[in-house]
């Protein structure tokens, strides 16, 4: 009997040793599986907008205002941007990201009608491929982020608005339009960038290629100079950024930001013999800011653009066949601006700060406030035929967060062009979110 309890025991233990080592084997697999999910970043943002703009949407609205004074309003619902972000770090300091957006729910290849010249049907292919990689890149960090290089696909973070482009971090339901309208929005290039992160500093230097002078316009400014039709981003120019953030004061940020690089000739075309001295140099100085602090959120922008040989670029561009379907070229065929400018403000005040239950449940009401004036087309040649170019914008309205991620939008907004020309008021609706979900 004792005989047979020694090999039961026996049995007993190997069995019971065999449970430990397969638990401990399940929870090595769990640990890992933690272990690289920790390290795993994935979020994004998206935005769906609602509006009806009280003003013509005719192509020819600027060119022939005499023609719409009364015109019937017009709706447009769409999908602005919808984001995902992913990325991993690797350990000992090595790191890549990632963000891949769906601009107005496609695959960047639209059609349009042109403003300026005649309201032909231009169809615009933004970027080669049927979705926006908008980063991608490798990041080594150094003592502790005060130091990294990232190389590849990165955000140039010139301007306000393209180093705070989530919806959470401007208040109306578009992105802030002088910005968006005179320089590349969201602007990603390919390129080399130095940055780090101090207490009360934060800074970045990036090396990329140029902008293409051949894609800038009258309306646009520099906005598609980043663009590239090619399946690679032509480098036969260069430029530099630099921007420097300062956060002495609780609650408050402070910015400045510049570009400065050359944009004639980054093309596969070439420009000839008179167009030899021609280099198109392109200067942009920006300063932003934004408090939040006593339940406020106030932030503001101005920005100031240079464009050197604007005449030689406008007459390059203009000398393309008229109808863009005849040579393919990228360019719109416009005069392009020696300056341009941007300034505005925001400034909102959380209502329900002042409510203990909807402060206690984490909820927020701001009602704001908006201005902002820009000009694509300043100062340069044929000045006055673009005068439909300076704008004064005013938007109030409210933003509502019933969770950190989420926010509803509702703004009345109007556009005052120069006399001659007539104003646009619009009405918006949006509905955002933008988060990490890992």
């Amino acid at each position: 009997m004792n005989k047979y309890l020694r090999i039961l025991g026996f049995v007993a233990l190997v069995f019971s040793a065999t449970i430990v080592k397969a638990e401990e084997k399940d929870s090595t697999k769990v640990s890992k599986l933690e272990k690289a999910l920790s390290r795993l970043h994935l979020g994004g943002y998206g935005e769906v907008a609602l509006s009806r703009n009280f003003y013509s949407d005719q192509f020819d609205r600027y060119t022939k205002a005499d023609k719409y004074s009364n015109h019937e309003s017009h709706g447009r619902f769409d999908i602005p941007h919808v984001v995902i972000n992913l990325g991993y770090d690797f350990g000992k300091g090595w790191s890549f990201g990632t963000e891949i957006e769906f601009e107005h729910g496609g695959n960047e290849s639209a059609v349009e009608v042109d403003a300026d010249e005649s309201g032909e049907y231009e169809a615009e292919i933004e970027k080669g491929g049927e979705v926006a990689l908008e980063q991608f890149w490798v990041n080594k960090q150094f003592w502790n982020g005060e130091l990294n290089i990232k190389v590849g696909e990165i955000i140039v973070p010139v301007g306000g608005t393209n180093k705070y482009h989530m919806p959470t971090e401007f208040f109306t339901v578009y992105r802030p339009e002088g910005e968006n309208a005179l320089f590349p929005c969201t602007w990603h290039q390919v390129g080399i960038s130095a940055w780090g992160r101090t207490k009360s500093w934060g800074y970045e230097v990036q090396f990329l290629s140029g902008l293409d002078s051949e894609r800038f316009g009258s309306k646009s400014f520099v906005h598609y100079g980043a663009n590239s039709p090619y399946e690679f981003k032509i480098a036969n120019s260069y430029a530099g950024v630099m921007r420097v953030d300062n956060y002495s004061v609780r609650g408050l940020r402070l910015s400045l930001s510049g570009y400065y690089g050359r944009t004639f000739a980054n093309t596969l075309k070439k420009a000839g013999t008179k167009y030899d001295d021609v280099k198109g140099t392109l200067a942009i100085g920006s300063f932003d800011f934004c408090l939040n602090r006593f339940n406020w959120i106030i932030r503001g922008n101005a920005d100031y653009a240079y464009l050197g040989d604007h005449a030689s670029i406008s007459a390059f561009n203009k000398s393309f066949p008229t109808h863009t379907g005849q040579d393919g070229s990228p360019s719109k065929h416009q005069p392009v601006a020696k300056n341009a400018y941007s300034i505005g403000i925001e400034a909102g005040y959380d209502i329900f700060s002042q409510i203990h239950k909807t402060r206690a449940m984490g909820q927020k009401l701001y009602v704001f406030g908006r201005f902002e004036k820009y000009n694509s087309y300043a100062a340069g040649n044929q000045k006055s035929a673009y005068e439909w170019c300076d704008i004064s914008r005013w938007a109030f309205g409210v933003n509502y967060y019933p969770i950190k991620q989420i926010v509803v939008k509702g703004e009345w907004s109007k556009r005052f062009l120069k006399s001659g020309f007539h104003n646009e008021p619009a009405i918006n609706i949006g509905v955002a979110y933008a988060g990490w979900f890992l």
